[in-house]
């Protein structure tokens, strides 16, 4: 008995060890049809081209997915008309293109020199491809050894991932595979992983695609295996698919040229589990379908599928293990299980899936660990439903009307303000015979006459009951205190519930305070306000002038005594510098007095700043003048 129980420990610790390693590393989608038939679309949205990179990238995104590619001749044209003989980019866009279309033949002239020239040490690595692909392409000579030798000098000054991508495509190519092969898992391991589910490399879809293509061509030049782990593969094919829908024509080829390697290659193939039925499973409907492809949604060759765990994400229990699919008889990609002769419980399932190829293929990988997320449904029953009334102190038993769904009570509840409206009921699981409890259940009552709707949840107890209480005079202010007949409904409804309802229960008349608030406060209680206007404070009242008249007088009566004084005495203005500074000096202070009596009349805070800070310099730099020309006039006398 011990051994048995900890033979089942041991095969449920291992189930959850399946699950944790594979989680979210095979893939769960693939190329559809329907994604190849945007791709062709973005391709063929290209034409008429506007340049040669235009029209390599669309020609052979054609040819990648089988379309059909543009007219030759007409293309050609375009193509030789927009090629620009001194680039070397230009030149292999327009060799590629005119290469895939088979009867075009470029007239850029002698370019030899040109593009033998751009193959040297200091050029760039990418320089180093275009005029590498460009003249084999065209036909040309090229110097094999130069190429690869120029290629080390250039990676030396860039060793990016990106200049590695073009320099393991241009050495699938020329055969030198020794020099770079290496280089394939030091670079490899520069990927950025994200959320332990992809691989990237800086510079996004086009860097990644360029490299993990590059590699994938070296390895098969090289015959040897790229040093490249499986999970890695699975996470960088995971990181494509995520960019499936791209729209850029460049991206779009790149994207595609990857996904054909990986589905074509002797070393790595990933396979993609995909759910190919709806996500939810029920009595009615209980097959479980998944689809097992390659990237491109192509079939694997017979397979063994097996359910190897199903865990329900609520209480973590496992409900089947090692169950084997059936393989569908009119689709050999589709492999069925009947979910429902396990008996779920309903709500959420992880479904963990393997792999097996009836003929050995050492090239698949994410054969295990494979999620598919399901839901099992169920009907339900409402029973035992009770409506009624009954007082708030509890002095009497409550009334109650027992229903049966969907019938509504044949006579209204009526309760005031001194009362309570009660309400219970219970779910139960139509499939298990269970008391169940449902996400959503609310009651809800509608006033006849306004329409008005106020919504209360309903929960459940211990028991799994489900019990309303309407306390009719605490609640007044949430119906507006308005008094009347009111529809009652239960709306029960939950994510893995086949059949949620809404029932109208009965008719409910409730009876709120008088003078609590007005009938047509109540009416109106959601209706438009009067507008409020805002009102300023009135201005103070002033004094009467003659008050200020006499207090202007006062002010101004010390100058005047200043004056006659001043007279009086025989005051002496003979000394009085006639300075460019000493008459700036005086005629700004004289301009910042009169800023003042502007102050005082007409001009706000923010005005009077203002011009007093334009005042404010001048007056500075011409006193400043002024008192330095009289010091220095005392020191000489």
């Amino acid at each position: 008995m011990a051994a048995a129980c900890s033979g089942r420990g041991l095969t449920v610790l291992l189930l959850l060890a399946i699950s944790v390693v594979g989680k979210a590393l095979t893939p769960s989608t693939f190329l559809t049809t329907v994604d190849q038939a945007r791709l062709k679309s973005v391709f063929q949205a290209a034409q008429p081209y506007q340049d040669v990179a235009s029209a390599h990238y669309s020609i052979l995104g054609l040819q990648l997915l089988g379309g059909t590619l543009p007219n030759a001749q007409d293309t050609c044209k375009i193509i030789s008309a927009k090629v620009d003989t001194t680039s070397p980019s230009s030149l292999y866009h327009a060799s590629l293109a005119a290469k895939v279309l088979g009867s075009c033949k470029l007239n850029v002239g002698n370019v030899q020199d040109l593009l033998s020239s751009s193959i040297k040490d200091e050029a760039a690595v990418a320089d180093i491809f275009y005029a590498y692909f460009a003249l084999k392409n065209l036909g040309l000579k090229v110097d094999k050894s130069q190429v690869t030798k120029s290629l080390l000098e250039s990676l030396k000054k860039d060793d990016s991932a990106l200049s590695y991508g073009y320099a393991f495509l241009v050495a699938s190519d020329t055969g030198d595979t020794d020099k770079f092969f290496d280089s394939i898992e030091d670079i490899i391991a520069q990927a950025d992983e994200v959320d332990e589910k992809y691989l990237q490399f800086e510079g996004g879809l086009f860097a990644t695609s360029l490299v993990v293509d590059g590699a994938y061509k070296l390895a098969d030049k090289a015959k040897k295996a790229p040093t490249i782990s499986q999970d890695k593969v699975i996470k960088f094919a995971n990181y494509f698919l995520s960019r499936k829908h791209v729209h850029q024509l460049r991206s779009a080829y790149y994207f595609l040229s990857v996904i054909k390697t990986l589905t074509d290659n002797k070393y790595h193939i990933p396979i993609a589990v995909t759910l190919a039925s709806p996500v939810a499973v029920s009595q009615a409907s209980p097959q479980i379908e998944v689809r097992v492809t390659n990237l491109m949604g192509g079939s694997l060759g017979t397979l063994t599928v097996t359910a190897d765990s199903a865990r329900h994400l609520g209480d973590e229990a496992i409900v089947l293990s090692k169950k084997p699919f059936k393989a569908s008889s009119s689709d050999k990609s589709l492999y069925e299980l009947d979910f429902m002769k396990a008996k779920p419980a309903r709500g959420f399932y992880k479904l963990i899936v393997s792999v097996n190829p009836q003929k050995s293929d050492s090239r698949l990988i994410g054969t295990t660990g494979a999620e598919v997320d399901i839901k099992v449904t169920s009907q339900v029953s409402i029973e035992n439903v009770e409506i009624g009334v009954s007082d708030k102190d509890q002095t009497s038993a409550p009334r109650t009307t027992k229903l049966v769904h969907p019938k509504k009570a044949s006579n209204p509840v009526e309760a005031d303000y001194h009362q309570k409206i009660i309400m219970k009921f219970q779910l139960r699981d139509k499939t298990t015979s269970e008391l169940v409890t449902a996400h959503q259940a609310f009651v809800r009552l509608t006033n006849l006459q306004t329409k008005q709707e106020i919504i209360f949840v309903t929960e459940s107890d211990e028991a799994r009951t489900y019990k309303f209480d309407l306390d009719v005079g605490s609640s007044a202010k949430d119906f507006g205190h308005l008094s009347g007949k009111y529809s009652m409904e239960l709306i029960v409804g939950d994510s893995v519930i086949e059949n949620p309802f809404s029932w109208l229960l009965a008719d409910v008349k409730l009876m709120f305070p008088e003078g609590a608030a007005s009938e047509k406060e109540a009416h109106n209680q959601y209706a438009k306000r009067p507008e409020i206007k805002h009102v300023f404070r009135e201005e103070e009242k002033r004094p009467p002038s003659i008050i200020s008249m006499t207090f202007t007088v006062l002010v101004l009566l010390p100058i005047l005594i200043l004056v006659i004084i001043w007279v009086k005495l025989g005051a002496n203005i003979s000394n009085f510098p006639m300075s460019l500074s000493a008459v700036g000096f005086h005629g700004c202070l004289a301009g910042i007095f009169l800023l003042y009596y502007c102050y005082w009349t007409n001009l706000n805070m923010f005005q009077t700043l203002r011009w007093l800070s334009i005042l404010a310099i001048p007056t500075f730099l011409f006193g400043n003048r002024l008192l330095s020309a009289l010091a220095s006039k005392r020191k000489t006398t």
